[in-house]
């Protein structure tokens, strides 16, 4: 029997080189990157600890020394901001002698709860960092001596371990904020062992600690997220501290059942409590809600109540800070996530508006109509306050009609909307579930990009940006790249961006690691290939797929084109030879007669379309229809064989394939 030579080609075309034709959906990734990939290429190192996992609870990135400090189970860690993570640097720390015994004999869980999880940590001076852990369950805070610059200490000053109850939670996993000023802890927890006391509290420094007031019903089983001190004018008197939060809340229109709402709250860092009203207690805290919501087709909307974590853009603009804010649906309908924009001069706005009224328990809400007292209830003591004949340079100096206001009505009765009324971001039906975000904005040679990076459940990173697409309201979501930054599933827990290093450091229970932002010739080696990326970070020089840098030398050869992705206006006659051939290359696959032959033609990118063609000896051209693919799943590979109606034959003879696409 005569054998015969079958040439089968495998053509991979990407989607996106055919303007017009159906996209692989929007939540598809231009690149997928193993966690060996990222190892493989050099683009990220991970500390897992000595002991294998860190049990991380708090991170705090130290540009300044150059340094990254790490909390986790009994211990704290201090690493340089380099490659490989060279000569850590650990203090160990457990629970008091007898306080593990006694979580145990209270209940708690001994491999889970009865130990010191750090999760405070905050810089208190040049000199030293603010440490809080649970303490099994009885938080204890203490100075860490971390040198000055260049110096890589870390050790635990004995003398200043104290009580920490109000500036750390007690149990491990409780939703928890914190953020110091003015030498002074700000924290957002609930402060009692079962759980049920939540506050804001203040303490640490040289005024009495403040604390939320209990009986005013302000909080309502909070999920703090993050707080951080936010400048509102030139004037650092008006000064505050913001905490974004998730509550569980009574039905806003009096209807049976309880809601999950969203807020923003806000106090004064100068403020002292009353004299006789809210003695010790907050004078100047109000709240409002944040909505991120999807309108409907029919008026209604869906809505995103769950605030997840929320970053702050800064921005080069006076008085411009950008509020990122991820949030999950509580819906047993599906599960979806969204982020929103919000700006701060709108959150400002709010916070001027009409107080939030109700009647009684089983009223609606209503803005309030009467006379509000001045000072306006939630102003700081500022310029803005003082009078002739009132000066009140001191929230004790308050009259007590203005702080029975505050206390009665500390909620805004307008919501906090989004930019431009909607999500910048939209995703459902995914696999994994998203926890944290940081936001990098980029400069590109077609515009300002901000490019967003969402961590998961799973250990991964989807770096995202999201396109205002011109005569749409509905912007276009653009999956750059997802990267598997830990090799066994975990939840990512932490997230810090350096925008001087372009690195971003991902923390999650078993350690932390350090990923580049970018790595441009991963895409490709031709001009269509680094064009079809859309990634703000890259361009394409002349010879390869780099770095975009503004205002370098080589403008007249840079390509790059974010917002439509279009090589053929890009790259067409930048080089004939390689964009005639395209973004291909051409394998060949040496089979024997009556044996099975697995051809390999895997892309890169998964926005890429895989074709085969075979062709018989003596054909013209490759015919598409004349073979069938079907994917092994045990090697990866693809097997083809020929079946006609008088026939079946298997792979023989020679096999030729091109492979190509988007990366």
């Amino acid at each position: 029997m005569a054998s015969s030579v079958w040439a089968i080609c495998c053509l991979l075309g990407g989607l996106l080189l055919r303007p017009g034709s159906p996209g692989p959906g929007p939540s598809m990734p231009r690149l997928r990157l193993s966690y060996r990939d990222l190892l493989s290429a050099n683009r990220s190192a991970v500390f897992l600890g000595p002991r294998g996992s860190l049990d991380l609870h708090a991170l705090y990135l130290d540009e300044y020394r150059d340094r990254i400090f790490l909390g986790g189970r009994d211990a704290l860690y201090s690493l340089r901001l380099d490659q490989a993570w060279p000569d850590p640097r650990e203090v160990l720390w457990p629970p008091l002698p007898g306080q593990r015994e006694e979580c145990v004999r209270k209940g708690r869980d001994p491999s889970t709860e009865c130990a010191n999880f750090v999760r405070v940590l905050q810089p208190h001076n040049r000199t030293h960092l603010l440490a809080c852990g649970t303490g099994a369950f009885q938080p204890i805070c203490a100075l860490i001596a971390v040198g000055h610059r260049g110096e890589h200490v870390l050790l635990l000053e004995p003398g200043s371990v104290e009580g920490g109850r109000g500036r750390c939670p007690h149990e491990p996993s409780r939703p928890f904020a914190s953020a110091f000023v003015g030498g002074e802890l700000y924290t957002g927890l609930t402060a009692d062992f079962l759980g049920h006391e939540a506050m804001i509290f203040r303490s640490g420094g040289p005024r009495p600690a403040l604390r939320s007031n209990s009986d005013q019903n302000l909080l309502h089983d909070p999920q703090f997220v993050k707080a951080a001190r936010i400048a509102d004018s030139s004037d650092q008197d008006d000064d505050k501290v913001y905490f974004f939060f998730s509550e569980t809340v009574p039905s806003p229109d009096g209807s049976p059942g309880r809601v999950t709402i969203s807020r923003v709250g806000r106090v004064c860092v100068n403020d002292a409590g009353g004299q006789r009203v809210l003695v010790n207690k907050w004078s100047t805290f109000l709240k409002a809600r944040l909505v991120c919501s999807v309108p409907g087709p029919d008026g209604a909307e869906t809505h995103f109540d769950q605030l997840e974590d929320v970053f702050l853009l800064q921005t080069n603009a006076v008085k411009s800070v950008e509020l990122y804010a991820l949030f999950s649906t509580v819906s047993a309908v599906f599960q979806g996530f969204a982020v929103c924009v919000y700006h701060m001069a709108d959150i400002w706005e709010v916070f001027k508006g009409p107080f939030a009224h109700q009647d009684g328990p089983q009223h609606q809400w209503g803005p309030y109509g009467g006379k509000v007292p001045f000072p306006r209830p939630g102003m700081c003591p500022s310029k803005m306050t003082a009078q002739p004949g009132r000066p009140f340079g001191n929230t004790k100096h308050y009259p007590d009609e203005v702080l029975q206001f505050a206390r009665a009505h500390p909620l805004m009765f307008q919501p906090v909307r989004p930019r431009q009324g909607r999500p910048v971001l939209v995703k459902t039906q995914l696999a994994q579930q998203l926890r944290q975000i940081v936001v990098d904005r980029v400069e590109a040679e077609d515009g300002t990009y901000d490019v967003i990076f969402l961590g998961t459940d799973s250990g991964s990173v989807l770096k995202v940006i999201a396109l205002q697409v011109d005569g749409s309201t509905e912007p276009e979501e653009v999956v750059l790249e997802e990267l598997q930054v830990f090799k066994v599933p975990t939840p990512v827990t932490e997230m810090e961006i350096s925008v001087k290093r372009e690195t971003l450091y991902v923390g999650s229970r078993l350690g932390v690691a350090r990923v580049r932002l970018h790595q441009c010739e991963t895409y490709g080696s031709a001009c269509a290939e680094c064009c079809l990326a859309r990634d703000p970070y890259c361009a394409w020089d002349g010879a390869s797929c780099t770095r975009y840098r503004p205002g370098t030398s080589k403008r007249r050869f840079r390509r790059q084109d974010i917002r439509h992705g279009n090589p053929t206006l890009q790259c067409l006659g930048h080089s004939p030879e390689e964009e005639a051939a395209g973004p291909t290359e051409t394998r060949t696959v040496y089979g024997t007669e009556h044996n099975s032959t697995f051809l390999e033609c895997l892309p890169k990118s998964p926005q890429a379309a895989v074709r085969w063609f075979l062709q018989r000896p003596g054909d013209e051209g490759p015919d598409q229809s004349s073979g069938k693919a079907s994917l092994d799943p045990r090697s990866g590979s693809t097997a083809l064989s020929h079946q006609t109606p008088e026939e079946k034959v298997k792979t023989e003879g020679t096999a030729a394939g091109r492979c190509g696409g988007p990366g």
